[in-house]
C-alpha cells in the first residue's frame, strides 16, 4: 500500500530582536524556540514536511512564503508563526514589520496558483495589541476597534482558516515554558482532537485556553481568548493521520 502525499508545514519562531544599529528592541522570546521544535516533530509525526526557520528579518519571512509557490503541498499547507507582534503585523528579528496582508496577499490564487486549491492554515502566536483580559466574559472581537481592524480578516484568501493567539488588541502570553495558545495546539494534536474536523478542533483550543489557561507572576490572573476565522469551503481533517 502506497503512503499518502506528505503535506508541507512552515514554522517561523523569533526569540530575539534588534534594531538597525544592533541595539535589542523588543524582548527576548524565551520559551518559544523549544516549544517550536516540540510542535515541528508532532506535525513530522503526522505526515508534514516540516521547514523549521528560526529567527528571521521581515524580508526573510516574505521571501520564505514566496518560496512556497515552487514547492509540494500534498492535501495541506500549515504555519506557525511564532513571533512579537501588533495588530495586523508580526516582526522579524530585525523588529520590522510584516503584514499580515501581504502574507495572504503572496498565498492567494493570482500570486500563488499551486495553492489555489490546497487548504492553507495559519497558528499566529503574537501578540495584536498592548490590552490584558482581565478575565471578563468578552466577544471574540471585543475592545476599540482600529481603523484597519478588519483589514487583516478581509484579504484571507479563500481555502484559508488563520487561528490568532489572542483577540484583537489585547496581548498574547508566553513564558519560560511555552505559550498558553501553541502549547493548546500541541495538546490537541497529540491527542485525540487531532482526528477531529478543523474547525471543531479550534473550537477545542478556544475552550481550553480561555477556560484552563490564565498568566502568573506580574500578570497573575490575567485571561486570554484566542479566535479563528476561515474561509475553507469544506470540512478538512488536517491532522487525522
Amino acid at each position: 500500500m502506497s503512503q499518502p502525499r506528505q503535506s508541507r508545514a512552515l514554522v517561523i519562531v523569533n526569540t530575539d530582536f534588534c534594531g538597525s544599529d544592533g541595539d535589542i528592541v523588543l524582548g527576548t522570546r524565551r520559551g518559544a524556540r523549544r516549544e517550536a521544535e516540540q510542535l515541528s516533530k508532532t506535525l513530522s509525526r503526522l505526515n508534514y514536511q516540516v521547514e523549521l526557520m528560526h529567527n528571521k528579518t521581515a524580508k526573510e519571512i516574505e521571501e520564505l512564503y514566496q518560496q512556497e509557490c515552487g514547492r509540494e503541498h500534498g492535501d495541506y499547507f500549515v504555519s506557525i508563526i511564532s513571533s512579537h507582534g501588533e495588530q495586523g503585523v508580526i516582526f522579524g528579528c530585525d523588529s520590522e514589520p510584516v503584514k499580515l496582508t501581504r502574507v495572504f496577499q503572496i498565498l492567494s490564487s493570482k500570486e500563488c496558483p499551486v495553492l489555489t486549491k490546497i487548504p492553507k492554515i495559519f497558528f499566529i502566536q503574537a501578540c495584536r495589541g498592548g490590552e490584558f483580559d482581565q478575565g471578563v466574559v468578552v466577544e471574540c472581537d471585543s475592545g476599540e476597534p482600529e481603523p484597519d481592524g478588519f483589514s487583516d480578516y478581509l484579504s484571507i484568501p479563500p481555502q484559508t482558516a488563520v487561528m490568532f493567539a489572542c483577540s484583537p488588541g489585547y496581548v498574547a502570553f508566553l513564558n519560560v515554558f511555552g505559550s498558553m495558545f501553541l502549547q493548546a495546539l500541541l495538546k490537541a494534536l497529540e491527542g485525540e482532537e487531532r482526528h477531529l474536523a478543523l474547525n471543531r478542533l479550534m473550537t477545542r483550543i478556544n475552550w481550553e485556553v480561555a477556560f484552563r489557561c490564565q498568566a502568573r507572576g506580574t500578570y497573575q490572573g490575567c485571561k486570554e481568548m484566542p479566535c479563528f476565522v476561515t474561509n475553507l469551503l469544506q470540512e478538512v481533517f488536517p491532522f487525522s493521520a
